[in-house]
């Protein structure tokens, strides 16, 4: 009974030990990541609205699809060049979502 006693109590100090151990490689991973997210040579791409083409929006901005870089372009065709990134709103199916998520990607000079 005693050894059984002794042999619960040992494996349960090294499983909490283990529990520990394992706990701390996490963090030090999420370190990492945030690291090499906030590296300095990482390079914002931007885009200029009055000259990219339905492909090059399409691939650079978030939640553009072919649709959208479409009508996009359809709407620089028809009202002239852009006058500011914020005129990118009232291209149809542009919202403030998506203009959020790409106003450091947009330019209009």
């Amino acid at each position: 009974m005693r050894t059984a006693f002794l042999s619960s109590i040992f494996l349960a100090l090294i499983v909490g030990i283990s529990s520990v151990v394992h706990a701390a490689s996490p963090a030090d991973h999420v370190e990492s990541l945030v690291a090499a997210q906030l590296a300095p040579d990482a390079q914002v791409v931007t885009i200029n609205l009055n000259t990219a083409d339905e492909a090059t929006l399409q691939r650079e901005l978030t939640g553009v699809g072919a649709a959208k870089a479409r009508a996009i372009v359809a709407y620089r065709e028809a009202n002239g060049d852009f006058a500011s990134a914020d005129e990118l709103l009232e291209v149809k199916g542009v919202g403030k979502a998506i203009y959020e998520k790409n106003r450091d990607k947009v330019a209009v000079n």
